[in-house]
């Protein structure tokens, strides 16, 4: 993986770092690429039970690095092309569709602002950590853009579709306790707490029942589109998976003899 975006795996955990404190951790082609197959290398690991997202220095992530796109424009011009967004398909969307549809939980912790895109990735982990000194901005009408990275998806889905649109329309920050309140974060913590705190929950869930936790993944994101007797069709199926893993038998040895389980994954 490049330097813009460290990737390790350790004990079942992959922890995803971006790594552009100078810029803030803005996305340039090197990070989004880095950042692509980080997580797409994360999710088809069977070594790997869940993710840390995380980023070095100040920021979370601002989003596109404007400097370089200036430039991408420019030369589009030169070219006389009009598809100057490639980068919504070749990286913004991979990396949101490999973060929200693996099949192991995503934990993000949020250390300072995150903008834009940067938006787009923390809505797309499963469980949010945020700093209390973080910000969120919804930044895309602001530069004469719409939403991207899969916000139009994630964020009417955690703040309801009114407060989304006034969001996206009169594009502004917001803090952690806004974000708490509103279902973004799911827990705020003093900002020299935060990546021990992100990494205590994701090492938690790298232990914990990882084909249970791929369901819930699974029948969260099929309920959300689907009438009621669908999901409770897709709940026996995916509850008949569950129930034949080698996880729910230790988790039931181990509550009959008043034991700590130990899963295994499978």
């Amino acid at each position: 993986m490049a330097d813009a975006v460290l990737y390790d795996v350790s004990d079942g955990l992959a922890t995803i770092t971006l790594n552009r404190p100078e810029a803030m951790n803005a996305m340039n082609v090197e990070a989004k690429v880095a950042l692509r197959d980080a997580a797409r290398a994360a999710a088809a690991d069977e070594a790997v039970r869940a993710v840390l997202l995380t980023a070095t220095g100040k920021a979370f992530c601002v989003g596109q690095d404007l400097k370089e796109h200036v430039a991408l424009l420019a030369a589009a011009a030169e070219t006389g092309s009009r598809d100057v967004m490639t980068t919504v398909r070749e990286h913004y969307n991979p990396i949101v569709e490999a973060l929200a549809g693996m099949a192991k939980p995503v934990v993000a912790g949020v250390n300072g602002v995150a903008a834009g895109a940067g938006l787009g990735f923390a809505l797309a982990a499963d469980h949010r950590i945020v700093a209390d000194t973080a910000t969120f901005t919804t930044s895309f009408a602001g530069v004469a853009l719409t939403a991207d990275s899969g916000v139009s998806w994630t964020l009417p889905r955690l703040v309801g579709p009114s407060r989304a649109a006034d969001l996206l329309l009169f594009p502004r920050s917001f803090g952690a306790q806004e974000a708490y309140d509103w279902g973004i974060a799911n827990r705020v913590v003093p900002a020299a707490e935060l990546h021990a705190e992100a990494e205590k929950a994701a090492r938690a869930l790298a232990a914990g029942p990882t084909l249970a936790y791929a369901a819930l993944k699974e029948s969260l994101a099929y309920g959300a589109a689907h009438s009621l007797t669908e999901s409770l069709a897709k709940e026996e199926e995916l509850q008949s998976r569950a129930g034949a893993s080698e996880d729910h038998a230790i988790a039931v040895k181990a509550f009959l003899a008043k034991e700590r389980p130990a899963y295994v994954g499978r």
